[in-house]
C-alpha cells in the first residue's frame, strides 16, 4: 500500500539544532510527492515528505501483532541524511513491524519516527495478520549424550613432567 509521510519542521531549541524534524502523520493511499509544502504555521511548517510503500509479510505476523497490541497502534518510518538532492531529509522506509524499526533504531545512522496509525490502517493491518498468522510450536533442544568431561586436554604446564601437580609452576633450568 502507498504511505504518505507527513513531517513537520518547526525552528530548533538548541544553538547546535537549527530546525526540529518530526514525522507527525500518514496519508494511506497517497500519491507520489517529493517534499511538498501542505501547511505553514508561523515558523512551523509541514512538508508531505515521500511516499513509501508499506509492505507485509507473512512471517513478520508475530511482530504486527506486538504492534497490535499497543495502546497505540505505530507505522515505523526511517529517515536518513540527505547526502544528495534537494529535500532536507531522505526518507528511506516505512514499516507496521517495531522489531524492525527496533533494528534500524540500534544502528544510531538512522532517525526512526513512530507514527500512529489511523484506524483504517489498523484494521488492514489487522485483517492481513488474522489471515496470516501460523503459531509456531516451541520445540525444546536436547542435549547430546557425549560425555565431554572424560578427556583433560589442556590440562596444566606442558613444561612439568610429573603429574602429581600439574598446577605447579615451572622452576628455572639448572645452569
Amino acid at each position: 500500500m502507498p504511505l504518505g509521510v507527513v513531517v513537520r519542521k518547526t525552528p530548533g531549541v538548541t544553538r547546535w539544532a537549527k530546525w526540529n524534524w518530526r514525522a507527525v502523520a500518514v496519508l494511506p493511499g497517497a500519491g507520489p510527492a517529493d517534499w511538498v509544502e501542505l501547511r505553514r504555521e508561523g515558523d512551523a511548517v509541514e512538508y508531505h515528505a515521500a511516499t513509501l510503500p508499506l509492505t507485509l509479510w507473512a512471517s513478520d505476523t508475530e511482530a504486527y501483532r506486538v504492534n497490535l497490541a499497543d495502546a497505540q497502534p505505530s507505522i515505523y518510518l526511517v529517515l536518513r541524511e540527505e547526502v544528495e538532492g534537494d529535500g532536507p531529509l531522505h526518507a528511506a522506509l516505512v514499516t507496521a513491524s517495531p522489531f524492525e524499526g527496533q533494528d534500524y533504531a540500534d544502528s544510531g545512522e538512522d532517525i526512526v519516527e513512530k507514527i500512529p496509525m489511523t484506524e483504517g490502517l489498523i484494521a488492514w493491518v489487522r485483517d492481513f495478520t488474522l489471515k496470516h498468522h501460523r503459531e509456531e510450536v516451541f520445540v525444546k533442544r536436547r542435549r547430546d549424550k557425549s560425555r565431554v568431561d572424560l578427556v583433560e586436554d589442556g590440562k596444566g604446564d606442558a613444561r612439568i613432567r610429573q603429574d602429581s601437580d600439574v598446577y605447579r609452576a615451572p622452576r628455572r633450568a639448572a645452569q
